[in-house]
């Protein structure tokens, strides 16, 4: 059985970082929203338990917090900033707002030594960290000492050696905190007792293992798109399941340029897994005729998608099983922890299961990992490198980088410039520095002068960002020089487009697929 963190969310926009330092250090976790723990802990029994920060006020009546069970299951506790502060409460308490907030970089004073700092710190040392609170605790529970301070929090780290109980006031998840890792390691290795074991190797074996037990005898359809997940899917499950795995490529006329030879070429003729290449161009853009409302948009071609894999697999002699690549990401997403929006965030993704008329079952064999797990997963499992690195590319594809009516003008213009606008990324060995690039054909046209002649084209947008997981993103700064060139490129080779600009905003956590 593998060791398991159980990580209680209580709505902060960091809290998929920490899941991101506790499995960078060998450790399986599960981030579960604060309303779901006791179906969590029905099923599960973790070696330790994180409670995330959060933006609701412990001093308020209806601020979430933690089934009462929690502290007496005998497992190790660590509350980060809401999470500590809901300690205290939970256990009799008293959490305040504070006179004197702290938000950003803060020093912290260590106080006394602690478990949580073995190795890390000790008695009258003073180290940076970040904090992000308005209200403070004010009196530990009983048992409860102070092992930090800091200006604006008098218990800035807490501890209950004997119940093993821990709490700060900061966020030992983010960069700012240079020291957060170590303190997180230290209560999952050293207070959680957890070996470190989780490795990419053994998640491959327990997944095939797992794709054999619910899938036995029957056969799954897969829809395969040529994307990393998808890729990754295709091959996972045709070491598990070999012959019962159909792939379906539709190719929608909405993909990038040359990538439907790609797809055809790696998996039908490298891997000689079972692919079906259906052409699907006039369906799709049919289906799309007259709509510019993005979300219709992916509703439309999840849609199609739905009808097409239904035409094969009765092709097939029939399906048990359709498969895709749900990362957990998607899954985060796709549930609204604190009442926000995020149920809509992923809706052209199934995480909430088919339609009803579709007599298939679901199988997800990555709606554990994020998106830099399943790269590991590929070269894991020998995929070639340029489909692991490949830049993520939504199952929508350009048709959510076109806003507006999609035309088969609009489409060629985009996948031209597109295609410019990568080719220049590898010219300048940029391309595995970026998480992900893409033009975007603006529903706007400009008035301008080329040559001789005024004329009235499009305006193309360039976009480039860098992430680790998929959680967040900031804009790739290129030098000026490399965004003259390829907009030069890009007006002279691409009919349509007279004006070329670069979207330099950042992404907080969420989807990074923008519209």
């Amino acid at each position: 059985m593998t060791d398991t963190i159980l990580i209680v969310d209580f709505g902060s926009q960091v809290t998929q970082l920490i899941a991101r330092r506790i499995r960078e250090s060998g450790v399986y976790c599960e981030i579960v929203p604060f309303n779901k723990v006791d179906e969590f802990l029905s099923k599960v029994r973790p070696k330790g338990i994180i409670l995330s920060g959060g933006p609701a006020s412990v001093t308020s009546d209806t601020s979430p917090s933690v089934p009462d069970g929690v502290f007496q299951l005998n497992v190790p506790v660590l509350g980060i900033c809401y999470g500590q502060q809901s300690i205290c409460k939970q256990l009799g308490g008293d959490v305040q707002a504070s006179s004197s907030r702290e938000f950003g970089r803060a020093t912290v004073t260590i106080v006394d030594d602690c478990p949580l700092f073995d190795e890390v710190w000790k008695s009258g040392d003073k180290d940076q960290v970040w904090m992000s609170h308005g209200d403070t605790v004010s009196r530990l529970p009983e048992g409860f000492l102070p092992v930090a301070v800091s200006n604006g929090a008098p218990y800035a780290a807490i501890a209950n050696a004997d119940k093993n109980i821990y709490g700060v006031q900061f966020h030992p998840e983010v960069v700012h905190t240079p020291r957060g890792s170590d303190l997180l390691r230290n209560f999952t290795h050293k207070i959680a007792g957890c070996n470190g074991g989780w490795t990419m190797a053994a998640f491959r074996s327990q997944a095939i293992e797992r794709i054999r037990s619910q899938v036995g005898s029957g056969k799954v359809i897969c829809g395969l798109s040529g994307g990393v997940d998808s890729s990754v899917v295709a091959v996972l499950l045709h070491e598990a399941i070999g012959p019962q795995l159909q792939c379906v490529f539709v190719d929608t006329g909405l993909m990038r340029q040359g990538e439907p030879e790609e797809v055809v070429s790696l998996f039908r003729d490298h891997y000689n897994i079972p692919l079906a290449h259906i052409d699907a161009e006039a369906l799709f853009l049919q289906g799309l005729s007259g709509v510019s409302d993005p979300e219709k948009k992916r509703k439309i071609i999840g849609s199609l998608f739905i009808d097409v894999f239904e035409e094969e697999a009765k092709k097939a002699g029939g399906a048990d099983y359709l498969a895709q690549g749900t990362l957990y990401p998607d899954v985060i997403e796709s549930v609204s922890f604190t009442g926000g929006p995020s149920v809509t965030i992923k809706s052209h993704h199934n995480v909430g299961g088919l339609p009803d008329r579709m007599q298939m079952e679901l199988v997800e064999p990555l709606r554990e990992l994020f998106k830099d797990e399943v790269r590991v997963l590929g070269r894991e499992l020998g995929l070639p490198a340029a489909f692991v690195g490949r830049h993520p590319f939504p199952g929508p594809g350009l048709a959510i980088r076109m806003p507006g009516e999609i035309t088969i003008e609009k489409r060629d213009i985009l996948r031209k410039a597109d295609s410019v606008y990568l080719e220049e990324i590898r010219a300048a060995g940029l391309y595995d520095e970026i998480w992900q690039a893409f033009a975007v054909l603006l529903p706007v046209k400009s008035v301008g002068v080329m040559g001789d002649e005024r004329t009235f084209e499009y305006v193309c947008a360039l976009r480039a960002v860098t992430s680790t997981d998929g959680m967040t993103a900031d804009y790739y700064p290129f030098e000026h020089d490399f965004l003259a060139k390829t907009s030069t490129r890009i007006i002279n080779e691409v009919r349509g487009v007279n004006r070329v600009t670069y979207d330099i905003t950042s992404k907080p956590p969420g989807t990074i697929e923008w519209e």
